[in-house]
């Protein structure tokens, strides 16, 4: 009984023990609560600065033009302010592009204000630094600027035509009737002065039997005066000239005047060289005067008119050398020259017209057929060159990344050039053996545009990646930076 009694002590002895602890414990944690309270109560801001451009600043709260309040800039913040605004400021530069400067404080397209480069800060200057290992990572390559010989290389769609010197047709002067055809199928090749037709024409007959009767009055008054004679060999020569404004074959006009007799029926012979390309002509058919019978064309030698773009047209010169693919003949290649370069452009199209000679002796190329053409330009001495790569056109402004030592990149707005062979011409911005990145240029441009922009925002720039300590342990974090808007982001 004694035993219980004294175990049921010592448990209430063991818990009052334990409660007394507690709240003891309870009493020290309010009391350091408190003082940490009453401490941060005492912490008052000296000022409030805009969220987006910390050079405004208010000695109140407020908000800014988007809504957002106005950051609290306490006594160890403002000491750090105060002590850059004791620096003397070199310039101002753009919050998105280091290379554009200001001697007075300005805003860009997008209304950011200009940010201010104080002494000793070096980014502004001479452009973005990376650390070793970043560059390493980003696989950065680099290239002297050079100058070499560039060749231009212009593409274009083109469409076969007849050369157009090269085209006949057979329309007669005089009326008639067809009597007897030659060539009757289309396509078929003739040669200059081959019989085409015979054709008769009442007006054609007339004609002859007219110079008959005249050259028979010359022969009579051979013996006659003077006046007489010249009367006869006059009326002798009009009726001869009748009959070749009519384009009657000089041979019937030799056979004419050798026989003295007239011909019931004309031959019509093909006027060149070429292949019949349209037959209107049908034997007993009656034509007037002006009437296609037939067309006629060399087709040794083609043309090509191709459709060049706007912006090539400056390449393209007479005489030069030009490679034809027609999907007609795989891998076959066909070679002309330039011959003319059309005085108009399409409005439509923005392209102009340039006319290519293409020799075709097999007769292969025929007219109408479509295919692509490349004009090879033979180029000129450039100063200073980079690969296409290198460059970074935003549309309105191209810029080249210029490596200074080993971590150290500037952009630089350059004026281009020629294009070709894969590099491009520079008239400005750059000079003959400066380094230029042409691999991983847009991701340092973009590393760059990251800094401006925190900058702008008030923030800080992300810590360069260092590497581990001899001892394999990491240096500790840097402190973060306080929030750009004291409700996080909208």
């Amino acid at each position: 009984m004694k035993t219980s009694r004294a175990v049921l002590l010592a448990t209430a002895a063991l818990a009052l023990g334990l409660l007394l602890g507690y709240g003891l414990e309870r009493i020290q944690q309010r009391d350091r609560v408190s003082a940490v309270e009453g401490t941060s109560s005492e912490r008052k801001p000296l000022y409030y600065r805009h969220p987006m451009n910390p050079a405004v600043t208010s000695d109140r709260t407020m908000k800014d033009e988007m809504g957002m309040d106005y950051l609290p800039v306490y006594a160890e913040e403002g000491a750090t302010d105060q002590a850059r605004t004791q620096r003397r400021v070199l310039h101002y530069r753009n919050p998105m592009d280091p290379s554009a400067t200001s001697p007075t404080p300005k805003k860009d397209s997008m209304g950011m204000d200009y940010l201010a480069v104080y002494e000793g800060e070096t980014d502004g200057d001479h452009g973005i630094r990376i650390t070793p290992e970043k560059i390493q990572k980003l696989g950065v390559r680099t290239e002297a600027a050079a100058p070499r010989r560039l060749s231009q290389r212009v593409r274009a769609v083109g469409t076969v035509v007849i050369d157009e010197r090269r085209q006949h047709v057979v329309t007669p002067r005089f009326e008639g009737w067809i009597k007897r055809l030659y060539v009757n199928v289309t396509g078929q090749h003739v040669q200059r002065g081959q019989a085409l037709l015979d054709v008769y024409s009442p007006e054609v007959l007339t004609a002859e039997e007219e110079y008959l009767i005249a050259a028979k009055g010359r022969r009579t008054l051979r013996q006659a005066g003077p006046q007489s004679r010249t009367t006869a060999e006059q009326l002798t020569e009009s009726a001869l000239q009748r009959l070749r404004l009519w384009q009657i074959p000089e041979r019937e006009l030799q056979r004419l005047q050798a026989e003295g007799t007239s011909s019931p029926t004309v031959t019509l012979a093909a006027p060149g060289d070429g292949a019949v390309l349209d037959k209107p002509a049908v034997e007993g058919m009656r034509f007037m005067p002006g009437e296609l019978l037939f067309r006629i064309a060399d087709l040794s030698t083609v043309w090509l008119l191709a459709d060049v773009f706007e912006q090539d047209l400056g390449a393209i010169r007479q005489g030069q050398t030009v490679t034809l693919h027609v999907n007609a003949y795989p891998g076959k290649q066909f070679r002309g020259r330039v011959a003319f370069v059309y005085p108009t452009l399409s409005a439509e199209t923005r392209t102009g017209k340039v006319r290519i000679e293409l020799p075709n002796p097999a007769g292969l190329l025929k007219p109408a057929m479509y295919g692509s053409v490349e004009l090879e330009d033979a180029g000129h001495r450039a100063g200073v060159t980079v690969p296409d790569s290198a460059v970074l056109d935003s549309g309105t402004r191209q810029v080249v990344l210029v490596r200074h030592g080993e971590d150290t990149f500037e952009p630089r707005t350059v004026r281009l050039g020629q294009q070709g062979d894969g590099y491009v011409e520079l008239l400005s911005g750059v000079r003959a053996g400066e380094n230029v990145v042409v691999g991983a240029n847009f991701l340092i441009d973009a590393e760059s545009n990251l800094k401006a922009a925190l900058r702008g925002m008030g923030g800080r720039e992300p810590p360069a990646e260092s590497s581990p300590s001899p001892a394999g342990v990491n240096s500790p974090p840097a402190r973060a930076a306080p929030p750009a808007h004291p409700h996080g982001a909208h």
